[in-house]
């Protein structure tokens, strides 16, 4: 059943005050409200769940449509490109335009962002790989805006993620290698410390890696270690190529880092899979004209993207998104391609 969002008049009527007084609140102005009734006001709003009809103040746009906000890491990569395209159809459906901005996983720009789209109006935001989640989420609690977050939260504020169960996806990965193909030096290609990573999918990489270890074992776990960039990974894995015996199998932690793992593998003179059998994250599955075309572990992005705009624009219209119970993990699947030697 949905819930009647608070007016202007019943947030005045709960504060015992005019809705001109709330408005002044509300704008900070035109006119001077004392701090007794400024915080019977504050609390009024919290008591009801206030947010203002921003659709409606927002007279320049078309009365039809409403905003939404999506930040993504990179929209560049295949995951985020997908996800961007499936959320911004899914929204167009339902009569919201999506406002979209790419933070490189910079929390700054994140919140540079966050804080224009609020102003222009959206009804609500959707962050992917949130990379400055406690201050996002403090400027949308101070905006009423709901917030809903996808594939990770760098800050882990009290909020749920919608997403895949990486630690899965990382013994989803290994598993192959190890079970499928006896792969038995298996190493794991990416970085999670901030030491190694300043921008990027670092927390990710850290559940993925989790999982890789959980299969052959921490003793016999070995990481390659990498800024996540593709340069950063081509260096780092011919020097371990070229310093050390090769590992047999090779699990990627980012989809940005396989080709150039798959070139340096090839630059030192080792075949895949026949030598190095390789297996990768959330491939572009549109492109299968790549010479080998990666084995990659896929998460449902089509799923991903309509669970995440359901719940922001359903706390839109009624309670927090933070009020909603915590979504089950989405289950991601391996997709055999020619790089792990089936």
């Amino acid at each position: 059943m949905t819930v009647k969002r608070a007016t202007l008049a019943d947030v005045a009527q709960r504060a015992g005050t005019s809705t001109a007084v709330v408005s002044y609140v509300l704008n900070d102005g035109p006119r001077p409200v004392s701090d007794r009734l400024r915080a019977r006001v504050l609390e009024a709003l919290d008591e009801l769940n206030y947010r203002p009809d921003r659709a409606a103040r927002a007279l320049r746009r078309p009365r039809r449509w409403r905003h939404i906000g999506l930040l993504v890491p990179d929209v560049r990569l295949p995951l985020f490109a997908t996800l961007v395209g499936h959320i911004e159809v899914e929204a167009r459906d339902r009569d919201h335009l999506t406002l979209i901005g790419n933070t490189g996983y910079d929390p700054e720009r994140e919140v540079e962002f966050a804080s224009a789209f609020v102003d222009s109006g959206i009804e609500g935001l959707i962050v992917v790989g949130g990379a400055g989640g406690a201050a996002t989420a403090e400027l949308c609690r101070q905006a009423r805006i709901p917030i809903v977050w996808v594939h990770n939260n760098r800050d882990q504020v009290d909020s749920h993620v919608i997403g895949a169960d990486h630690v899965h996806t990382g013994t989803l990965a290994t598993r192959h290698l190890v079970d499928v193909h006896h792969r038995e030096n298996t190493v794991f290609v990416g970085g999670f410390t901030p030491a190694d990573v300043q921008h990027g999918d670092r927390e990710t990489v850290a559940q993925r890696y989790a999982g890789y270890e959980s299969v052959v074992g921490a003793r016999a776990a070995h990481q390659i270690h990498t800024d996540l960039t593709p340069a950063g990974a081509y260096h780092a894995v011919s020097r371990h190529l070229s310093n050390q015996a090769p590992p047999d199998g090779m699990v990627v932690g980012t989809y940005g880092q396989a080709a150039a793992t798959l070139r340096a593998i090839s630059d030192a003179g080792l075949r895949v899979p026949h030598d190095i059998a390789v297996v990768g994250y959330d491939a572009d599955t549109a492109n299968a004209y790549a010479a080998l075309r990666l084995t990659t572990v896929q998460q449902p992005i089509d799923t991903i993207a309509r669970t995440a705009l359901s719940r922001v624009l359903e706390a839109a219209d009624t309670s927090p998104a933070s009020d909603t119970p915590a979504p089950e993990p989405i289950e991601a699947h391996l997709d055999i391609g020619e790089t792990c030697g089936c």
